[in-house]
C-alpha cells in the first residue's frame, strides 16, 4: 500500500470511528428525548466524510462497500432535509429519526464487516463471513437497531423535544 493509500485508510477509519461514536451520542439522545444539536452536526458531517472518503478508494468494480456508501448518503440527505429543512415537523421527526438510525446502522455494518475481515480471532470465527458466527452477530445487531428506531420513534417527539442543556445556555445568553 503507498503511502498516499494509507493515509487516506487511516484518514477513512477515524472518520467512520468519529462518526459511529458521535452517533450512539445522537442516538442517547433520540432515547432520553434531548435533540443534541451540535452532536447531531457532528453525526451528520462525519458520516458524510465517511462516504465520501471511501469513494476516494480504488474503484474497480461495484463492490458491497459502494452500494453501502451510496445508500448511506441516500439516508442521510433524507435526515438532513427533515432535520435541516422541515425542522423536525410533523412526519419530518420520524423521518429523521428512521434515516438517522440507518446511517449509524450502516456504519456499524461495515465496521462488523471490516472487524470480521481484519481481526484475526474474528477471522477465525467466519474465514469466509458466511459462517454461522458472522449471520448471527448481523441479526442481533440488527435487531437491536430496529429496537433503537422503534424506541427512538416513541420518545422523541417533536414537542416535548429538550435541548442540550449546554445549547439552551448558549442560547439564553445570546437572546
Amino acid at each position: 500500500m503507498n503511502g498516499g493509500l494509507q493515509i487516506l485508510t487511516v484518514a477513512h477509519v477515524l472518520i467512520s470511528l468519529a462518526g459511529i461514536a458521535s452517533g450512539f451520542v445522537v442516538i442517547y439522545g433520540f432515547l432520553t428525548g434531548r435533540r443534541l444539536d451540535r452532536w447531531t452536526a457532528i453525526f451528520l458531517a462525519t458520516t458524510v466524510l465517511t462516504s465520501l472518503t471511501g469513494f476516494l478508494f480504488p474503484i474497480e468494480r461495484l463492490t458491497p462497500g459502494i452500494v453501502i456508501g451510496i445508500v448511506s448518503l441516500l439516508v442521510l440527505a433524507v435526515a438532513m432535509i427533515a432535520r435541516y429543512r422541515a425542522h423536525l415537523a410533523g412526519r419530518a421527526r420520524a423521518a429523521y429519526v428512521v434515516s438517522a438510525v440507518i446511517a449509524l446502522y450502516l456504519n456499524v455494518l461495515v465496521l462488523i464487516v471490516q472487524s470480521f475481515q481484519k481481526v484475526p480471532a474474528l477471522k477465525a470465527l467466519a474465514p469466509t463471513q458466511s459462517e454461522s458466527p458472522f449471520a448471527v452477530t448481523q441479526v442481533i445487531v440488527l435487531g437491536i437497531f430496529v429496537l433503537i428506531a422503534v424506541l427512538g420513534l416513541k420518545r422523541f417527539r417533536a414537542g416535548s423535544i429538550a435541548l442540550d442543556h449546554s445549547e439552551t445556555e448558549t442560547q439564553r445568553r445570546t437572546s
